[in-house]
């Protein structure tokens, strides 16, 4: 089988990557923090070296909150708008996101994001349009829904960290959640998702979710069955699902990952030394970054299977 095409979140490392290690463990020069800079290139270092990508692409959010989600459901991450707008975002994060993308840009992996739609749109439209096999790499439960064994795309659920990854196909989620990973999404709404600030319907944890998943198909096979007084609905299942239904209506279109964002035509290859290395010492110079840029580098040296 030829190497895989890597799809990175790269929001979902560096917020883990800011998150997991201490501040004070990675500084520049003048003090600045740069431990999400380091941590994301350690993952990536050792992404490479453990699974032999030969194409790599990270996706970034250029709309963390897509007004056409929000206008369907007013909740959709609400809870992390800041109060003079914008995403809820660390101070001394927003700073490193720049570094990160300046050291990806002179190392020559492809960066991308498309204005109005989130990363995992982006890593959703590329794993439908990009030739397998493809791995895509997150810690974003909503992504399982990309599985899909008859194109060989998989995802590398890094919710336990990248050492502990889960590779994961579609057995994989159906043991996890009992669905298939193409009704993950109805399941998800289903079940609610409070960091996103999608409600479920109260009552209907994994469990029911999953059963009513396998017995309707999706969440319109429950909404048409609910009109059928011979469906067997339990009678608290019921009024739970028909005080739910105006939510339920709009939650699938919310939950789904875009297979269809505009992208450019993009470079995909996986380059095997830094496209521009004066550029790329200067940075892990300046940001005191040198173990981690070589840890990357020699990474990138080693032959794709």
């Amino acid at each position: 089988m030829p190497a895989p095409l890597m799809l990175v979140d790269a929001p979902s490392l560096y917020f883990r990557a800011y998150f997991g290690i201490p501040e004070s463990a990675a500084v520049g020069p003048e003090g600045q923090p740069v431990n999400a800079v380091r941590g994301f290139l350690d993952m990536l270092a050792s992404l490479i070296r453990t699974r032999r990508p030969s194409r790599m692409v990270c996706a970034m959010d250029h709309d963390w909150r897509p007004e056409w989600r929000v206008a369907l459901l007013p909740s959709y991450k609400a809870h992390r708008v800041a109060p003079e707008g914008g995403e809820v975002v660390p101070d001394t994060l927003s700073p490193q996101v720049p570094v990160i993308l300046d050291v990806l840009d002179a190392v020559g992996i492809t960066t991308v994001g498309a204005t109005g739609y989130e990363a995992d749109d982006v890593l959703g439209t590329l794993s439908v349009t990009q030739p397998g096999p493809v791995e895509v790499v997150s810690g974003d439960r909503d992504l399982f829904q990309l599985v899909d064994d008859a194109r060989r795309v998989r995802l590398l659920y890094i919710g336990r960290g990248v050492a502990k990854l889960a590779d994961c196909d579609d057995a994989a989620v159906q043991a996890r959640y009992g669905v298939p990973a193409a009704r993950y999404a109805d399941f998800a709404a289903l079940r609610g998702d409070p960091s996103d600030g999608l409600p479920g319907v109260p009552g209907v944890g994994e469990k029911t979710a999953a059963r009513l998943v396998a017995r309707h198909g999706d969440i319109a096979g429950v909404l048409a069955a609910l009109d059928d007084p011979d469906a067997g609905f339990a009678p608290g299942l019921r009024a739970k699902l028909v005080a739910a239904r105006d939510y339920l209506a709009v939650a699938p279109a919310v939950v789904r990952v875009a297979l269809d964002v505009p992208l450019p035509a993009l470079p995909t290859d996986l380059p095997a030394a830094p496209a521009d290395p004066d550029r790329l010492l200067d940075l892990a110079e300046r940001w005191n970054l040198a173990g981690a840029v070589r840890r990357l580098v020699d990474a990138l040296a080693i032959p794709a299977d």
